[in-house]
């Protein structure tokens, strides 16, 4: 049994941000910490004091988490950003909001005093003395993870205890942010002291000018010091004080977050569940339009629809059925809807289930087909306008040396482009019939003869191929047009112009997807200059729609085969980065790291100079026991991490690699964590900085075999549509769902069992059966209820008894 979490965050928007530039605007961008971490990064908005981001990411966090920071910063081409506010969610504020968090949010200033990380290793009791009297013994030994407040990346801690109105301090460990002290400091306990009196450990980064810098503090009261003497690793926090917005002064931030942490059974108390949605979709015999699958859909809300989509989709690719899935949910769909012309334009769970379905199976395809023509788009930055209300001449003198252009010129250039561009892309699309995965080919083909079966009439036909471009075009090709970062197509978000130019390229595609029927129906008119193409494109798209489905559905696709996404030697992720030189040149830092090409695989981690040269070295997936980041003071230098590995005769070694930013230095890490997550060979430990000088940077210390100062995070990964299937969680997330609907579920229950005492034949047949699945239902909720209770129950004996023999062994020391 395992417990997960996983932390789900969107940043919509901002608003009413202040102006931090000379030109009355501001550049903003969100870094986003878990504890002081950076995990994410959002694009950066030029000029804008109300930005638009609309970027999404989920954490898997298996040790869990103490707080969520949001932090708005100005960009600045040259020196240091400008910090704007921050926004701090404690995982409890978190928790208390099952449902989630989607609200603005008020920034708030940064106080450098309530930025604090790390922990502080103690040892304290109270001690009787030969002289009868009692001394309050405190023991520091060590901190690690301080926060770096030197501009070094280090600090110069020190601990300062305080009781009573005494002070005591520890040495001073210069440059370091894991500092080993090793101090026993002692107060005499005088008779008649309250026992309210808190002790006190504050840390401090020490500086020879100006105040000393706070790091972070614990506090015990004394009559917890007598019950339970604290022993172990305590978590530094800030000085105690309540959290103010500005009051809207610095902007806000609207913000979406959810936080799912679970207790993951054995996968034997799952299989009633997973047999039964199985067996809904194994059973077309039975023609009902309430199986197990609707029920689910029914009680579920609709804000949840997505994420269930999402789970079903997951453990029906682990089954190897996820084609007879989508064959289910859209036959339900599909026989309740009556005009063709709605057909999967609600967010149902059939739509949501093929958009899921399309983002996990079809990624690399859409890369390969688009990434082309996207790139060629941001680099080339043309302006292109054809609504007269936004066309800016003043904007187009860049393009003609003679001046401004007319708007009629501006008209006829931006077409030309948009023309080009298009062509580019329908091209791409029509021709990549067979780099379409097999799977999305025949779910296409199923679709494309329940449609037709369906509405068979003559002023029907286009239906059937309007219900896969309506997925395909409008659901897949269309937003990764329109957000290209957000299908990791791009980096960054795109300028104004560019989006400009993305929204006129995403409205042409949707209309070719719409086979041309809603042209001429729309507010926007000035759109008439491209129907000419649109409507020439509509016949190479529906040859196009007529080659997919042509696919044998014998295929391995419908084979209950479970899904893989990649094979072992496919490549996973690749590009340049930066590696570290040999250990031992005489060379400055920044010339130690050299450009090159990486590949990873499930089976190895593989790089050469180039993605043409042969030659490539590799560095086996089995033999990796750690990926973390690198303090930025080990080589002076942002963006590194470290893969530790251990040869065939168990010596260590460590490469260095660097990243161009933080987000690609985050989905590096999480992508080869994942290859790796079934490695018996991990390290608890790792040194984040490096040996240099005889010593290592990060712990001063001069063991080069010493034992890590840092916790690792093997686990701590990014998801991703390419990640490992994981069918316990999945259905351990739609037990959830059910969970939370069982009341909707009882009153099903209720509807049917009255239909069946009211009618007879074979209406009550059907009754029977819809009682039966609800029941099912109820009965597997009420098992995997019952034994999550045991198992907490459990759980929390296993912990009595654990503090129960520490407190046993807790002998004072005289």
């Amino acid at each position: 049994m395992a417990k997960k979490t996983a932390l789900h965050f969107r940043v919509v928007e901002g608003r009413h941000l202040p102006a931090k530039d000379v030109s009355g605007t501001s550049d903003p961008y969100c870094i986003i910490k878990v504890d002081n971490e950076v995990v994410a990064r959002t694009a950066t908005i030029w000029k804008n004091l109300n930005p638009f981001w609309g970027e999404e990411y989920t954490l898997h966090l298996p040790m869990g988490f103490h707080n969520l920071s949001f932090y708005v910063l100005d960009e600045d081409t040259i020196g240091h950003d400008d910090v704007i506010g921050k926004i701090t969610l404690s995982k409890e504020t978190i928790s208390s909001n099952p449902k989630g968090i989607d609200r603005w949010i008020n920034l708030s200033r940064v106080d450098p005093n309530e930025d604090v990380q790390g922990e502080i290793s103690l040892e304290i009791q109270i001690v009787e003395e030969e002289d009868h009297k009692r001394a309050l013994c405190c023991h520091v030994i060590e901190a690690r993870d301080l926060a770096p407040r030197d501009i070094s990346g280090t600090s110069d801690p020190f601990a300062r205890i305080l009781w009573n109105g005494q002070a005591l301090e520890t040495a001073i460990i210069k440059k370091t942010r894991f500092p080993h002290w090793d101090e026993m400091l002692e107060f005499v306990l005088e008779e008649g002291v309250a026992g309210e009196t808190p002790l006190v450990i504050e840390v401090w980064d020490w500086d020879m000018v100006g105040k000393n810098d706070f790091l972070g503090r614990v506090e015990f009261s004394l009559d917890a010091l007598q019950k339970a003497p604290p022993k172990g690793w305590y978590r530094l926090l800030p000085f105690p004080s309540a959290e103010e917005d500005a009051g809207g002064k610095l902007g806000a931030l609207r913000l979406r977050i959810r936080l799912s942490e679970d207790r993951i059974l054995p996968s034997r108390y799952y299989q009633p569940l997973v047999d039964l949605l199985v067996e809904s979709v194994l059973c077309p015999e039975v023609k009902d339009d309430v199986t197990p699958i609707t029920l689910l859909e029914d009680v579920c809300s609709m804000e949840s629809r997505q994420d269930v989509a999402t789970k079903l989709v997951k453990i029906f690719l682990g089954q190897g059925l996820v084609v007879p899935f989508l064959g289910c949910v859209n036959l339900c769909e599909i026989s309740r809807t009556t005009d063709p012309n709605t057909l999967f334009r609600s967010n149902s769970l059939a739509s949501k289930s093929m958009e899921q379905f399309m983002k996990v199976v079809g990624m690399p395809y859409l890369h390969e087909v688009l990434k082309s023509v996207i790139n060629r788009i941001f680099e080339e930055k043309k302006y292109v306008e054809l609504d007269p209300c936004k066309i800016e001449p003043s904007r187009t003198r860049r393009i003609s040396f003679k001046g401004s252009l007319s708007e009629a010129q501006i008209r006829e250039s931006s077409l030309e482009v948009l023309k080009g561009y298009l062509k580019d892309i329908i091209h791409g699309i029509v021709n990549s019939t067979q780099k379409c995965p097999t799977a999305m080919r025949v779910a296409f083909k199923q679709l494309h003869k329940q449609v037709a079966d369906r509405f068979p009439e003559a002023e029907n036909q286009e239906a059937k191929y309007i219900a896969i471009s309506g997925f395909i075009f409008l659901r897949f090709f269309a937003p990764a047009i329109l957000t290209p970062k957000l299908f990791n197509l791009r980096d960054q978000h795109a300028d104004t112009q560019t989006s400009r130019t993305l929204l006129l390229l995403a409205k042409a595609v949707q209309s070719i997807g719409n086979l041309g029927l809603q042209i001429g129906h729309g507010k926007e008119q000035w759109m008439e200059p491209l129907h000419p193409f649109i409507l020439a494109s509509i016949e190479r798209v529906k040859e196009f729609l007529d080659r997919l489905i042509d696919v044998d559905s014998e295929n391995g696709a419908s084979e209950k085969q479970p899904w893989t996404l990649f094979h072992p030697s496919a490549t996973i992720k690749e590009g340049y980065l930066h590696k570290r030189r040999a250990e031992g040149l005489p060379l400055v830092s920044r010339f130690t790291f050299k450009k090159r090409y990486f590949w990873l695989s499930k089976e190895s981690l593989s790089y050469s100079k180039s993605p043409e040269w042969q030659v490539r070295t590799s560095i086996p997936v089995q033999r990796i026991c750690a990926v973390e980041r690198v303090d930025e003071n080990a080589f002076q230098q942002p963006h590194v991490m470290q893969i530790t590995t251990r040869d065939a005769g168990g010596q260590v070694l460590t490469t260095y690699i660097q990243c161009k930013n933080v987000n690609e230095l985050n989905q590096w890490l999480s992508a080869i964590r994942k290859v790796t997550v079934s490695n018996d060979c991990m390290l608890p430990f790792c040194h984040p900085g490096t040996f240099r000088g005889n010593r290592w940077t990060c712990c001063l210390q001069t063991d080069r075999a010493a034992h890590g100062c840092s916790r690792t995070h093997s686990a701590v990964t990014l998801g991703d549509w390419n990640d490992p299937l994981d069918p316990d969680t999945e259905a351990q997330m739609v037990y959830k769902h059910l969970l939370l609907g069982r009341d909707k579920l009882r009153e099903k229950y209720q509807e049917f069992s009255g239909l069946e005492e009211e009618g007879g034949g074979a209406p009550k047949d059907a009754s029977s059966r819809r009682m039966a699945a609800a029941a099912r239902l109820l009965e597997i909720i009420q098992d995997l209820e019952e034994a999550h209770e045991a198992f907490e129950c459990q759980e929390n004996e296993d912990e009595g008894e654990e503090k129960g023999h520490a407190a046993t062994n807790a002998v004072p020391h005289a």
